[in-house]
């Protein structure tokens, strides 16, 4: 791979060393944005900050492993990602599917406007996602899996991870019409 694709292959190759500052500031560099992944898979704050530490630990202990085949950034998000499933699995919490859950009423009137879409109104509608779709949910429009990955890192079938996603995304727009009114 060209070395533009690994800008930090420095730090990475000093951390792999034991180097704790290079692993401090590898730390400091991705951080940010995998707790944004821990946070919206856990839904809770402190268990997004207990698997952002759980995760960079192994990832710190499985970094001989990194071979530079892919970006640095999507290895550590698939470590963070497979962390949080696991936390979420020992806690034995089946997931919710949702056909029992959300009736729609077909006959119901269209609204004449369209709920407001921000980064911060959909946030606040994901975290009343039961826990099975609001996965499903990050993981296919936030974190970029496809639905077969999906299915496969959480132990689902594909149409599974389609029709959470489908359910969890009408229930969204559900939300934010009813904060509308």
């Amino acid at each position: 791979m060209r070395q533009k694709e690994h800008i930090h292959k420095k730090i990475i190759e000093a951390c792999k060393k034991g180097d704790n500052r290079a692993r401090y500031e590898l730390y400091g560099l991705y951080s940010k944005a995998m707790f944004n992944i821990c946070y919206r898979m856990m839904n809770n704050r402190e268990e997004a900050e207990d698997m952002l530490q759980e995760a960079f630990t192994q990832a710190f202990m499985k970094l001989e492993s990194f071979r530079y085949e892919s970006n640095f950034g999507s290895w550590l998000k698939r470590i963070m990602v497979n962390t949080c499933i696991n936390a979420i699995n020992k806690r034995k919490v089946e997931l919710t599917y949702c056909e029992e859950i959300y009736h729609y009423d077909k006959t119901e009137e269209q609204d004449d406007h369209d709920p407001e879409f921000t980064v911060a109104t959909v946030t606040k509608a994901m975290e009343q996602l039961p826990e099975g779709g609001r996965m499903v949910f990050s993981l296919y429009l936030l974190e970029g899996y496809d639905h077969a990955e999906i299915a496969q890192i959480m132990g689902i079938t594909e149409s599974t991870s389609k029709s959470q996603f489908m359910r969890a995304k009408r229930r969204i727009v559900d939300i934010l019409k009813e904060q509308t009114h």
